[in-house]
């Protein structure tokens, strides 16, 4: 199983950015199985960037995530009360930001690689990522 980092998720279902083969890859091979993820967390980080203009989609914010959600090989993570919790207490050396904590508790609760272009996230030692 793998999950999502919201740019990866918007860059993947719009295409409109070229991601490295393995990532290529490796979606390639979660998408059979039916096994890629994304966390709740990243609908509302589109939203946002949607209302602030900082993202454009060719299409109503609720149409894309309901063509999101309409994928057979795509399944979102509702936050709940256990991916919460482990977000507010992940072991040292990630920052402060929610999304990106909601997400990484994510990965690890469900034991999964995250896939992220992210410096940040990609540095933090508690989380197996991809790029």
């Amino acid at each position: 199983m793998i999950v999502l980092d919201t740019h990866v998720w918007v860059w993947w279902v719009s295409g409109t950015q070229r991601l490295p083969k393995k990532v290529q890859d490796s979606l390639a091979d979660h998408r059979a199985q039916g096994t890629i993820r994304v966390s709740s967390i990243s609908v509302w980080e589109v939203a946002q960037l949607v209302e602030r203009k900082r993202l454009e989609l060719t299409m109503d914010t609720e149409d894309w995530v309901a063509r999101s959600e309409a994928l057979p090989f795509l399944g979102f993570v509702p936050v709940d009360n256990r991916i919460a919790l482990r977000s507010t207490r992940l072991p040292d050396g990630l920052h402060a930001d929610p999304a990106d904590r909601i997400i990484v508790a994510t990965a690890l609760t469900l034991g999964a690689k995250l896939i992220t272009k992210d410096d940040r996230l990609r540095k933090y030692a508690y989380v197996e990522t991809l790029w």
